[in-house]
């Protein structure tokens, strides 16, 4: 035990010091070089030989919190993932910092305690986690246009019950703004009917690199954790109790022990899998569903106001979001069974369209080649195998602890994984007599890149430097003060301006340095590590993420020694994320992008109208049979000639992407004296009739 009170000497230390720096205040503009923390090789080094307090299982938001928690507390922690750090839930969330403003609509509605306790929770958390990452988090401005004037005060005086309830940790106060102002703050909007607006205030982050970051800050706090090593088998000792880990490195196949007095399970939706290698009889408690997100050009949002549809079509709630300068909508909520690779399916990605689109100006249309990228995220919802209603669903988060010892943590959502993480440490320090681990101090605790973060720091960039601005602020929000070890690696751009800094996409502002500062300091292994979580191309514009893919995955093999075969490989996988993010979606559809949602249905249901022998394609007899019912005079060789106009590939039939192309054409008035534009509009008029 004298170990654990030395370790913790250290960390609380370390936590006390990052803590002071930030509510000090301290203006500090000298550049404080941090030592790097441990080489990969290294970590794995600690995990083979090591004896552990604490290993945590999962690497993502969940786990990142239990095992800085338990690191800082005196505890020896470590934890492996299996994938990269974030790759599933924790990277594909809204980006929102939030209480849950629906789930204090049901508490006072439906006199739910669980989920009052949750919005309290939450609320309290959302200030820590802003402030601990000043750098990756924001407070977000939110509107809540209203098109009945019985609505304002409603929505507005649940605003403010929001406000009250968070009260110290409050962003601003709520208001009620005019038709006049609103259109003004987000001019894209419906007019027709509208009265007004309510904003009320959240906040926002990037998800992937908080994450990340957290894992680097228990990494500089003396854990060992590891991405890419997949638990095998949950060890026991004579007594029954677990007493380690078998694991496998991924990227090398070996197989190794961890030895470790407790475990805590932090696998999001696999949860359950964890649990039955801890004792096969166990029940599972997950019941996994999928949220689709996707991505739109920064011009259909302002660049710092949200908004939020509380009523779809569905009932479900949907969020319109500034980030990144690009725009995010959704999301879905779906039942559905956990794996690695979850996508976004058409029939989604049209919902989510269809229901922003009803709120925007009849002069704007959200078109479906808008769609830059698409992602779906699987969140936990548990049932508390302790609760009297077995059936019923958590919205917060459940502990169990096994017989044999193992602290399972489930449920929840990102804004809480602190206060998720204290109490799966408080349970393990209870369960396994760690009296001697201090308390919890991760109140107030910075994480990486926030120390000696400012606000000017973009500018500080710029002029010390040499970055253009654009870049400079990417750096900045993405790294913090971590951004001047990064500077250290750029090259120069052989132009006058920006003197460093080589772009890997022309219009976007990641740099080619972040590729190698990814793979020294954060333990980045493979491109799509790269390109999803370092940075965030990948759910960003997939399109643009493919075309930097060879030059990402060169930069990676200088560092890790590839060779052709391996870096053939790795452009392949980055291939199948980039895929599974809406790339092939968005190929699909590319022609038709002037087609509105409602348009793209339109033509969609006549083409498959047409399609009569249901073979995918159009063919010149069926255009023959379409004309004869519409009573038109059309020769088999007219027929023939009106395909050969419109197919592209010269097979002989029309597809569904060269029929699309030719409507978008069409309508667009791109493409004149179109024959089959015309049989189209002619079948669609005749077929409304007879509805």
């Amino acid at each position: 035990m004298n170990r654990v009170i030395a370790a913790g000497t250290v960390g609380l230390a370390g936590t006390v010091s990052l803590y002071n720096s930030y509510h000090t205040k301290t203006k500090v503009r000298d550049v404080v070089s941090l030592p790097p923390v441990p080489a990969r090789v290294d970590q794995l080094s600690r995990l083979k030989s090591e004896e552990f307090d604490v290993l945590v299982i999962g690497g993502g938001a969940t786990g990142a919190g239990c095992v800085l928690d338990a690191q800082t507390r005196g505890l020896c922690a470590a934890l492996v993932e299996r994938g990269d750090f974030s790759s599933g839930t924790s990277s594909r969330s809204t980006k929102l910092i939030h209480g849950g403003i629906r789930y204090l609509q049901n508490a006072v509605f439906h006199l739910d305690k669980e989920q009052w306790d949750l919005v309290c929770e939450a609320l309290a958390e959302r200030k820590n986690l802003l402030e601990s990452a000043p750098h990756l988090s924001a407070a977000l401005p939110i509107m809540i246009p209203v098109y009945q004037w019985w609505k304002l005060p409603y929505y507005y005086a649940g605003t403010l019950l929001y406000d009250l309830v968070s009260w110290g940790a409050r962003l601003k106060w709520s208001r009620v703004i005019s038709k006049k102002t609103t259109l003004e703050e987000f001019p894209m909007l419906r007019e027709k009917d509208l009265k007004g607006a309510v904003v009320y205030y959240d906040g926002q982050q990037n998800d992937a690199r908080m994450n990340v970051m957290l894992i680097l800050s228990a990494a500089r706090a003396g854990a060992a954790v590891s991405n890419y090593v997949q638990v095998t088998e949950i060890l026991h000792g004579e007594d029954g109790k677990t007493c380690g880990a078998m694991c496998r490195d991924s990227n090398t196949g070996e197989t190794f022990q961890v030895k470790a007095k407790s475990i805590i399970n932090a696998t999001g939706p696999f949860t359950d899998s964890i649990r039955k290698m801890d004792d096969e009889a166990s029940e599972s408690i997950c019941s996994p569903s999928t949220g689709v997100h996707i991505v739109l050009p920064g011009y259909f949002s302002p660049t710092n106001m949200g908004l939020l549809d509380p009523e779809t079509s569905d009932g479900r709630i949907i969020f319109f979001l500034p980030w990144e300068r690009y725009t995010i909508a959704g999301t879905t909520d779906t039942p559905c069974v956990p794996h690695d690779r979850p996508e976004a399916t058409e029939r989604e990605i049209q919902f989510i369209l269809s229901e922003i689109d009803s709120y925007f100006d009849c002069n704007i249309k959200v078109r479906r080649g808008d769609v830059l990228a698409a992602w779906s995220g699987i969140r936990p919802l548990v049932r508390d195998p302790s609760a009297a209603n077995s059936a019923a669903l958590s919205r917060n988060h459940v502990i169990e602890i096994s017989k044999s010892g193992m602290v399972t943590i489930a449920g929840g959502k990102w804004t809480t994984y602190r206060k998720m993480a204290e109490d799966a440490v408080d349970a393990v320090k209870r369960e396994h007599g760690f009296e001697e681990a201090a308390p919890c101090n991760t109140v107030g605790i910075l994480v990486e890149g926030a120390q000696n973060y400012h606000n000017n720091l973009a500018i500080e960039l710029c002029q010390r430097y040499g970055f253009d601005s654009e870049v400079a602020e990417h750096l900045a929000h993405n790294y913090g003060s971590q951004a001047h070890e990064l500077a250290k690696m750029v090259q120069l751009t052989g132009k006058r301006w920006p003197l460093v800094g080589k772009r890997l996409v022309a219009d976007m502002p990641f740099i080619e340095s972040e590729v190698k500062y990814a793979v020294r300091y954060e333990y980045a292994c493979h491109v799509k590590d790269f390109i999803a979580r370092r940075t965030r191309l990948a759910f960003l514009n997939v399109q643009a993420a493919r075309e930097c893919l060879p030059r990402v995955a060169e930069l990676m093999a200088e560092e890790l020694g590839w060779n052709e075969e391996q870096l053939e490989a790795e452009i392949k996988d980055a291939e199948g994320l980039i895929k599974s993010m809406g790339f092939k979606l968005t190929a699909d559809v590319k022609e038709n992008s002037l087609l509105s949602v409602s348009d793209y249905n339109k033509y969609l249901k006549a083409f498959e109208d047409l399609d009569v022998d249901k073979t995918g394609v159009l063919r010149p007899s069926e255009l023959f049979e379409a004309c004869k019912n519409l009573g038109l005079e059309l020769s088999i060789q007219d027929a023939i000639n009106i395909v050969n106009e419109v197919d592209t590939n010269r097979n002989g039939v029309i597809d569904l992407e060269e029929f699309l192309m030719i409507m978008a054409g069409g309508a667009g008035d791109i493409i004149v004296d179109n024959r089959l534009q015309k049989l189209v509009e002619l079948h669609i008029e005749e077929t409304g009739k007879l509805s």
